[in-house]
């Protein structure tokens, strides 16, 4: 009896820690499929608040691999009263990602702390850490099933933050991503509160093959089920690869 009591256990244990390794293994490939490490794009960034008024933002944004770090320049390019605010982002390999955000009213750089990382990005519904790669050993990964989304058969992939400081850094207790099974891209994302409470939505959709395998999103909406706000993200112009330097993407270059 006792050898067949040990058998179910590992057993169980076996099916969980499976399940757990292929979630994260499904979160990666997504992540990967669409990761572009050299790009240039020009999008317009839309906020709309819940009484049906919307702000308008043109941003410019870049990106490239130096080494082991992926650098990220965001800039803001009109109306005149954000233009020239600039967000620099440094993800690295092995460790957590360093990000700064550069105020042309006060001619001031400043570093964006961890604490801050879950926080609005400059007024809209996403957030710091929406504009960077996840850390993946900062979630506990867990396969919720499959479900349909528009039209294509999808994994639930669930991602539960490890402890209350990734919490706060990345603004969110869990997340919930539907992956297609065919290509891994993410076509929504729920984000949960600690109470366990659906509080933003994320569409993703217009995916284009910008190489053999790669994948871009031209389109992203950030709703606030609190609130009633959302923000579009829409790609008009695409370039794979960039021209800018290592110093293009330094601290001391922004506000030239």
């Amino acid at each position: 009896m006792k050898k067949i009591v040990i058998i179910i256990a590992i057993f169980v244990l076996a099916l969980f820690t499976t399940n757990a390794q292929d979630a994260r293994e499904i979160a990666i490939k997504s992540g990967n499929a669409i990761n572009p490490e050299s790009m240039e794009m020009s999008a317009t960034l839309n906020i709309h608040d819940g009484r049906g008024n919307i702000r308008t933002r043109q941003i410019a944004n870049a990106t490239k691999r130096f080494g082991e770090t992926v650098k990220t320049l965001i800039r803001f390019v009109a109306p005149p009263d954000v233009s020239g605010t600039t967000m620099l982002i440094h993800d690295y390999e092995n460790r957590g990602d360093d990000m700064w955000i550069y105020l042309p009213a006060m001619r001031n750089t400043r570093r964006i702390v961890s604490s801050e990382r879950g926080r609005s990005f400059m007024g809209t519904e996403f957030s710091n850490a929406d504009m960077t790669k996840p850390n993946h050993d900062d979630f506990h990964y867990k396969l919720l099933g499959s479900e349909t989304i528009n039209g294509k058969e999808c994994w639930k992939i669930e991602a539960e933050s490890k402890n209350a400081e990734v919490e706060q850094e990345n603004g969110f207790a869990k997340r919930i991503a539907y992956i297609d099974k065919q290509d891994f891209l993410s076509y929504k994302v729920e984000y949960y509160d600690k109470a366990d409470k659906m509080f933003k939505v994320m569409t993703v959709s217009d995916y284009r093959e910008i190489a053999p395998g790669l994948f871009f999103a031209f389109y992203m909406e950030m709703e606030n089920l609190n609130n009633g706000r959302r923000s579009e993200i829409i790609i008009e112009q695409f370039q794979l690869g960039s021209k800018l330097n290592e110093r293009d993407f330094s601290v001391a270059s922004l506000g030239e």
